[in-house]
C-alpha cells in the first residue's frame, strides 16, 4: 500500500520547492544521476537532461508546457544495459507509460532505476510554446502552473494546449512509478503530496524524513473531474476522426500532405526498430518502377508510399500507443497523425481487454496465445 507523505512548499514557490526535492534525492548515497526535465540557456528551451551535480539543478522544470521529447526513448538508452549506477528518472504519466512498453519488448531496465511520477499539467505544440514563452521567458511556467491548479484553464496568452494532451485521460502517474509527486487538487502555495508506490520508493522517502498526510476528497474530486473533461473531449475527437477517415480515399486525403521524412516514426517512443524496413532497399525503387506505376494511371504521387507508411505504423505501434502526441508534434506539415492513431489504437487495444502501459505484468497482446480468444470469429 502507498505511503501518503508531503512536502511543504517554500516561500510559495513550487518549483524551487521541487528542485531541493529533486537535489535531496540525488544527494542520496546510492543515486548517482537524476534525469529530469531543463530549462536550457539557448532560447529557454526545455529538454531532458541527465544530472550528476546538485548545483545545476536551479534550472529544471518539469512542470513547463513543453514536451519536445518522449523521455521513454531515451530512458531506454540509458537503461537498456545495466551501468552499475542508479539513476532517478522524473517523467510524465505517458512517459511512464510509454516505458513500460518498451520495459515489456526487453528495450530497457529497472535493476538501476528510480521511477519518479508527477502530474501532468499539459503541454503545448513546440511552436506554440516558444510563442508562449516570448512573453515572459522568467515566469512562464509560473504563470501556466498558477493558471491551470488555480482552474482558470488551460489557455495562457492565447494559446491552449496540444491536442493529445487535451485528450489524455491520464494526468497522474500510474500505479508503477516508485514515487508520485501529486499537485492537482492540492494546495501547491502549501505543499505536495508525495506518495511512495514500492519498497525502492519508500526506502528513498524514509531518508528524506517526509512528514505523513492523507490524501484529500478535494483531490480524488479534481482528478475525476479534469480526467471527464478530457474524455468528453477524447470521444469527440475519435468520432470526428472515425468520420474524416472512414474510408479509402478519405485516409489518402487526410494523408496527402505526407512528405516521408519519417519524423512520426522518429519521435513515436514505441517504434523501437534499430532498422525500419521503409528505410532500406526494399521502398528504394528503380527509377522504371516509378515510370511504370505513374504510365498505368497517367499520374503518380510523389513521394509514394506514403498510405502504406501510415496503414504499416498503425498495424506495428497502435497497440503500444500511449497517445502521447510526439507523432503530431513532430511532422513538419501539421497532419493530425496523433487522433489517427489514437483512434486506431482504441479500437485495437480495446479488442483485447488491453490498455497500453497499464501494467508491467500484462503482456502485448499479440505476443501471447490464449486457446479460448475469439471463438465468435473461429465460428463464423
Amino acid at each position: 500500500m502507498a505511503s501518503n507523505l508531503k512536502i511543504d512548499v517554500q516561500d510559495k514557490d513550487l518549483l524551487v520547492t521541487l528542485r531541493e526535492f529533486f537535489r535531496l534525492i540525488l544527494e542520496q548515497e546510492d543515486i548517482s544521476a537524476i534525469f529530469v526535465s531543463q530549462r536550457l540557456p539557448m532560447k529557454n528551451t526545455i529538454m531532458p537532461a541527465l544530472v550528476t551535480d546538485s548545483k545545476t539543478l536551479d534550472r529544471t522544470d518539469p512542470l513547463a508546457p513543453a514536451f519536445p521529447i518522449n523521455g521513454a526513448k531515451l530512458l531506454s538508452r540509458l537503461t537498456r544495459k545495466s551501468s552499475g549506477e542508479k539513476i532517478a528518472a522524473v517523467l510524465r504519466p505517458c512517459e511512464i507509460r510509454a516505458f513500460t512498453e518498451l520495459l515489456k519488448l526487453k528495450q530497457g531496465k529497472t535493476d538501476d532505476l528510480i521511477i519518479i511520477g508527477i502530474d501532468c499539467l499539459g503541454a503545448f505544440r513546440n511552436t506554440d510554446y516558444f510563442r508562449f514563452v516570448e512573453k515572459n521567458p522568467e515566469r512562464s511556467t509560473e504563470l501556466f502552473i498558477d493558471s491551470v491548479l488555480s482552474g482558470k484553464g488551460t489557455t495562457a496568452g492565447g494559446i491552449d494546449l496540444a491536442p493529445a494532451c487535451k485528450a489524455c485521460e491520464f494526468p497522474i502517474a500510474p500505479n508503477n512509478a516508485d514515487i508520485s509527486i501529486g499537485l492537482i487538487g492540492i494546495d501547491v502555495k502549501n505543499q505536495v503530496l508525495i506518495e511512495a508506490r514500492t519498497s525502492a520508493g519508500e526506502e528513498i522517502c524514509k531518508k528524506l524524513n517526509l512528514s505523513e498526510t492523507k490524501k484529500t476528497a478535494e483531490r480524488k474530486t479534481a482528478v475525476d473531474n479534469l480526467v471527464a473533461q478530457r474524455i468528453e473531449y477524447r470521444d469527440k475527437m475519435f468520432a470526428e476522426t472515425r468520420d474524416t477517415v472512414d474510408n479509402l480515399e478519405k485516409l489518402t486525403a487526410y494523408l496527402a500532405g505526407c512528405i516521408n521524412c519519417y519524423n512520426c516514426r522518429v519521435a513515436c517512443p514505441v517504434c523501437y526498430c534499430k532498422e525500419c524496413v521503409f528505410v532500406t532497399d526494399v521502398f528504394y525503387h528503380e527509377p522504371s518502377q516509378y515510370l511504370h506505376w505513374a504510365k498505368r494511371k497517367g499520374i503518380l504521387k510523389m513521394p509514394s508510399d506514403t498510405l502504406f507508411y501510415h496503414i504499416t505504423r498503425l498495424a506495428h505501434s497502435s497497440m503500444a500507443c500511449v497517445g502521447c502526441g510526439q507523432c503530431s508534434n513532430a511532422c513538419p506539415n501539421e497532419i493530425s497523425v496523433m487522433e489517427l492513431f489514437r483512434t486506431v489504437a482504441e479500437k485495437t487495444q480495446s479488442a483485447f481487454g488491453y490498455e497500453a502501459g497499464r501494467s508491467l505484468d500484462e503482456p502485448p497482446p499479440l505476443s501471447v496465445f490464449e486457446k479460448d480468444e475469439f471463438l465468435e470469429v473461429a465460428q463464423t
